[in-house]
This record gives structure tokens, sequence and C-alpha cells, in this order.
């Protein structure tokens, strides 16, 4: 299985005719490859795996996504905080 992250394009340039992006998650900025997602502009959010833009999302779609990953870490931090006073 495999898990994409949404970011959020903030810059776009070309390295060597490869379509690349730098993509922020949540205050975290990685170098993205945006060449399967050519439409990609600045603002738009994209899919994220290993370093490749899958999609696009909007900006509801993102939101959503981002959510339920918070909500994801803050059940996974409760559920070991709850194992360790056992």
């Amino acid at each position: 299985m495999c898990l994409g992250i949404p970011g959020k394009v903030i810059e776009i340039y070309e390295i060597d005719g490869t379509l690349m992006s730098k993509v922020d998650f949540d205050g975290v900025t990685q170098e993205v490859c945006i060449a399967t997602t050519p439409e990609a502009q600045l603002g738009d959010y994209v899919l994220v795996h290993a370093g490749f833009a899958l999609n696009l999302l909007s900006d509801q779609e993102a939101s959503e996504t981002l959510k339920i990953l918070k909500d994801l870490e803050k059940f996974h931090q409760d559920h070991y905080r709850d194992q360790e006073k056992e």
C-alpha cells in the first residue's frame, strides 16, 4: 500500500527539461516532480507519493485529506499514550 500526501505547489521550474516544483506540506517544503501533472499551477494542491505528483486535488479534497491525516495522527498518539499508562 502506498500513501499519497497533499501538498501545495509554491514554485514551478525545470531541471534538465523536467517539470519540477517546490511543494509545501504543512510547513515542510520538498522538491516534487510534476511532469505527470503539467497542468499544475502555483497554489494548486497535488497528491504526492515518492517525490512525484500523482494528480491535482481541489482545495476541498486537500483540506479533507489533511484533516483525516491529522485525526489519524491524534488517534495514534492518544492510543499509545493510553497503552503506556497500562
